[in-house]
């Protein structure tokens, strides 16, 4: 049975502490990770935003989001421990006469002491923070600043975040933050890569035929508008979380496991990504948009009906991308991106589909191909498919079948979510499953030479019908390849 390795005392700094994510994930991973022993007594926690709040009040906030998060592991015991770390101080991060001295009185003034400031605000306040922290004597040799995406929303704007935090903390202080590197799947693809010889012999042109990575969603806007139509799909989804499991697939196995040697062969399958330009766009992606449509047996509306202005929109909610990598490991092996809103299910897989066999001996039909499906979310877990003899008579057919490894099934205690994990790296300062700098801007250098090519071509995005697979245009992509996009459950 794993064990929770306790971290050292340290003190966190979490602005924009009244936000959502600060509600839904931040401070329930915290109290997650005080219920398993990881966080000492002696640690604190501090929310910072602009609403004048009390200290209780707080409490009864980050209660209430807590135990919401249980559900039924609720323990109030354990609450009455936490919550004595908890404390709040009110501060607008954009007013330079805030009052940074009564923060920095309720952090420990211990110089070997972790201190991690979570800028969980909106991105074009991280620089502003970060020289904020500096003024106050914040901007400690132990500190560390921790930056949700999206850094940016191009290689532009990416690069005055990045030099902006950069003047302040050294890079080895910056986790920029990914939660989907987080899920014990996207671990466990390096374990099943690196550790084991059945893999690893064949993960190249040699034997896969294609890779399809999959981020799919069955809700709307859900309260997000004003960012989503600013941003898409392809900035909100593509640029951060999907090219960086498309990093992990791909990359070459590193020298050890430490930050730098993982994060330097991340980038060089960034810098291998053939670009998508001018006409190539048109036959490479698909835009599409989802109108009104039917999610289970409830109508729902249309993605320009659920902004509050009602203006028509030619904003992305889906895309999927036929992406290269020019290298010798995956030359000629197509990598299929697709993301969307308003899909019929929300789940998230990585499909490494395997080359047939040079030749069927079952007869026409029985062509089936293995594939081995790693999933991310809802159900983590990993599953080959392998093709079996049906049993009974008439006849030899064949059947394709999986070897199931699900995480619900074979571990029955309740392990850390993605930001549980995170949160903890960022306290024992280990960047390795964060974002470098060049990763960042490499990445928009490739997303940037995509939105370019959809400007200059004017193209509105194809319409799908909410609760459908997507637009038309997807699946005839796949098709002229002679292939089809992985929908199992």
């Amino acid at each position: 049975m794993a064990k929770f390795i306790p971290v050292d005392p340290f003190d966190i700094v979490i602005f924009g502490g009244t936000g959502d994510l600060s509600r839904r994930k931040l401070l329930p991973a915290l109290y997650h990770r005080w219920l398993d022993g990881q966080i000492p007594e002696t640690s604190r926690i501090v929310g910072t935003a602009r609403s004048e709040l009390s200290t209780k009040a707080y409490r009864d906030m980050a209660r209430e989001a807590c135990e919401t998060a249980s559900g039924k592991n609720w323990d109030a015991k354990a609450w009455k421990g936490f919550e004595k770390l908890v404390e709040y101080v009110s501060i607008d991060a954009t007013d330079p006469d805030a009052d940074w001295p009564t923060l920095k009185s309720k952090l420990s003034d211990e110089p070997e002491r972790a201190c991690v400031f979570y800028l969980a605000t909106s991105p074009r306040l991280y620089v502003g923070i970060s020289e904020a922290l500096g003024r106050a004597g914040l901007a400690t040799p132990q500190a560390r600043v921790v930056l949700e995406k999206p850094i940016g929303t191009d290689l532009e704007s990416a690069r005055e975040i990045n030099d902006g935090v950069g003047a302040v903390f050294a890079e080895r202080q910056v986790f920029r933050i990914d939660h989907y590197l987080g899920k014990e799947t996207v671990q466990n693809l390096m374990v099943l890569r690196f550790a084991n010889m059945l893999f690893e012999p064949l993960w190249s042109r040699n034997y896969i035929d294609h890779v399809q990575i999959t981020v799919a969603e069955d809700l709307g806007l859900e309260g997000r508008a004003d960012y989503y139509d600013k941003s898409g799909a392809l900035r909100d989804m593509v640029q951060n979380h999907m090219l960086q499991l498309l990093c992990l697939t791909a990359m070459e196995p590193p020298n050890h496991l430490d930050d730098d040697d993982i994060r330097t062969e991340k980038i060089k399958v960034l810098n291998a990504l053939v670009p998508i330009t001018g006409e190539a766009a048109r036959r490479l992606t698909v835009r599409g948009q989802y109108k009104a449509g039917v999610r289970g047996d409830e109508p729902v509306k249309g993605y320009v009906d659920e902004l509050s202005s009602g203006a028509a929109s030619t904003t992305e909610t889906f895309v999927a991308i036929k992406a290269s990598i020019d290298n010798w490991r995956w030359a000629g092996v197509p990598f299929y991106l697709r993301t969307g809103k308003r899909l019929p299910y929300r789940h998230s897989d990585i499909v490494i589909q395997f080359k047939p066999t040079p030749h069927s001996l079952f007869g026409e039909g029985n062509d089936a191909v293995n594939r081995l499906v790693i999933r991310l979310q809802p159900d983590e877990g990993v599953r080959l498919y392998v093709q079996i003899k049906e049993p009974g008579p008439g006849g030899l057919r064949v059947k394709s079948l999986p070897l199931n490894l699900s995480y619900a099934e074979s571990f029955t205690v309740r392990y850390p979510d993605a930001y549980e994990r995170l949160l903890m790296d960022v306290v024992r300062g280990n960047l390795s499953l964060f974002m470098r700098r060049d990763e960042v801007e490499a990445a928009w250098t490739w997303v940037d030479g995509l939105i370019d090519a959809w400007d200059r071509y004017g193209d509105a995005p194809d319409l799908y019908a909410a609760g459908s697979n997507g637009p038309l245009a997807a699946a005839m992509m796949m098709d002229r390849d002679g292939r089809e996009w992985f929908e199992g459950k």
